[in-house]
């Protein structure tokens, strides 16, 4: 990963970068997010770049760490400053007879075919958006600007009902295809 922890980070326009104590800290019109980062990596801003390097005389992690270490945290302070600056949205559609969707705020409830209701409370950094239109399936749009609690949510949520592959029914991401399988009857033939 120590070259893509070479590249540096171009800080767009609206966006502001500190650091302090090993702490980068990003804020940007679509929210605030904060990173610590390991001593052995050194962090520089300058000339609205932000570079990352090894500490040479760092002896706390030997040299594979760091340069796993040098890629990782490039990684996850540029999710930062896209977060910040345009932000990160996920789609996800129910498909199956009878599953529905609703939200008042960031509370999410799930008809998914069980005995009961799964309600669901979202943080506050994340934006919810549902649909149920009759004859297409409902559909769940997600916004956040931090990309790991998004990620995050997004497999709680699909953790309910996940696709299974002989009928395609359950939660899934907009556009994507399930790997179906034929079922009992397709070997008897």
């Amino acid at each position: 990963m120590s070259r893509i922890g070479k590249l540096p980070i171009n800080i767009p326009a609206g966006v502001t970068v500190t650091l302090k104590d090993n702490v980068v800290s990003v804020k940007g019109p679509k929210g605030e997010l904060s990173q610590a980062v390991d001593p052995s990596i050194i962090v520089t801003i300058e000339n609205n770049e932000i570079t990352f390097a090894i500490d040479e005389k760092n002896d706390s992690v030997e040299q594979k760490q760091k340069q796993a270490f040098h890629g990782l945290y490039r990684s996850l302070v540029n999710n930062m400053v896209v977060g910040v600056s345009e932000g990160y949205k996920k789609e996800m559609e129910l498909v199956g007879v009878g599953y529905r969707v609703s939200n008042q705020g960031n509370l999410i409830e799930f008809a998914l075919g069980y005995t009961h209701s799964i309600f669901l409370q979202l943080p506050n950094e994340i934006k919810v958006e549902t649909k149920s239109e009759r004859n297409k399936n409902p559909y769940i749009c997600l916004e956040s600007c931090d990309k790991q609690l998004l990620g995050l949510v997004c497999a709680k949520i699909r953790s309910f009902r996940k696709p299974e592959p002989y009928k395609g029914k359950g939660i899934l991401y907009v556009g994507e295809q399930i790997r179906r399988k034929s079922g009992k009857s397709a070997g008897a033939k």
